[in-house]
């Protein structure tokens, strides 16, 4: 077997963020991961939060460390992970079991703009009213950073990627809005990140 992939992030934040995922998710069947990187939030919340069905997906070159993770563990409550590239259309899921909750973590900061508007815009087309979506990450606030240490690491964003960045969170909720996306909650997380919880009215 390979070397799992392993994420020193992840597992800093991976219990505060379950702490709001378990009463958010509390009557959600089946929740869609955007980027799971390298699979170690889909096997912490699928072993705490057994009622949930957990749908991992990222690009094709992620696949085998996600694999590693899940193969590890033999959860049957995490799904293998599919492709979804946010330049392409999403792939059809299970009709039988529709997802009704979206999880991302330290996503929308390391992407284009390009694609952060076309992942509210498949948001608006692929997920059903009362859905809940959870974007884990930095934000800016009246265009500010939070934090020295969030400045310097949009610096260094920006020098591997132009486009990608801490992005304004009036931005984000200018694009949730146009996803039919209602903000109920702005939880406060460590290293200066938020949790942003929303819910789709239509």
């Amino acid at each position: 077997m390979m070397n799992k992939p392993f994420s020193q992030a992840c597992e800093n934040n991976k219990r505060p963020i379950l702490d709001v995922l378990t009463k958010v998710y509390s009557t959600t069947k089946h929740v869609l991961e955007i980027g799971s990187g390298t699979g170690q939030h889909a096997v912490f919340f699928g072993q705490h939060l057994p009622h949930l069905s957990w749908q991992t997906s990222d690009l094709l070159h992620n696949h085998a460390g996600i694999n590693a993770w899940l193969d590890e563990v033999s959860l049957t409550n995490i799904q293998k992970p599919i492709v979804v590239d946010l330049n392409d259309t999403w792939p059809q899921l299970n009709q039988n079991q529709p997802v009704d909750a979206l999880f991302t973590a330290n996503t929308l900061h390391i992407i284009n703009w390009s694609l952060v508007i076309k992942f509210f815009e498949a948001i608006k087309q692929n997920l059903a009213a009362q859905a809940k979506v959870c974007i884990y990450g930095p934000f800016n606030y009246q265009g500010k950073f939070t934090s020295e240490s969030n400045a310097n690491f949009d610096l260094w964003l920006k020098e591997r990627d132009i486009g990608s960045g801490i992005r304004d969170i009036e931005a984000i909720l200018k694009l949730a809005k146009s996803a039919s996306l209602e903000l109920i909650d702005d939880h406060c997380m460590p290293a200066n990140n938020r949790l942003l919880i929303f819910t789709k009215i239509k």
